[in-house]
């Protein structure tokens, strides 16, 4: 899939959840490939960086998927999008920029490091 072409690590607690009537969700994106292939990812996270946004996404996995529910897993790579506005909806673009790729995410690695000193310290 074209839009896959760089990837990143994530963890799987990572994953943000909404909550609908008491019930935690998972938001659902589905992506079309330049075949006209649909692919579903959670998004993890969403930030600036330098004026721009961003966000990270991960692969969604059906473990079990009925027409009322759906068992999902993710798989362990996450990608980055730049999200650009086109005739006034929201647009995830490929970052093919090396520099813009890393720099990208290495503000998503210092994001990640802060939640995890965050957790650590409400176990205190």
């Amino acid at each position: 899939m074209q839009v896959l072409v760089r990837k990143t690590a994530c963890r799987k607690n990572e994953v943000h959840k909404m909550k609908d009537n008491g019930e935690e969700k998972t938001d659902i994106l589905v992506l079309v490939d330049e075949d006209g292939n649909e692919h579903d990812f959670a998004m993890v996270d969403r930030f600036p960086v330098d004026l721009k946004e961003y966000a990270i996404l991960v692969p969604v996995i059906y473990v079990e998927k009925d027409e009322q529910n759906a068992e999902i897993d993710f798989e362990d790579d996450a990608y980055i999008f730049r999200i650009e506005m086109e005739e006034g909806e929201e647009m995830l673009v490929e970052v093919d920029d090396d520099t813009e790729w890393d720099v990208v995410a290495a503000v998503w690695g210092e994001r990640v490091e802060m939640e995890e000193m965050e957790d650590e310290e409400d176990l205190f």
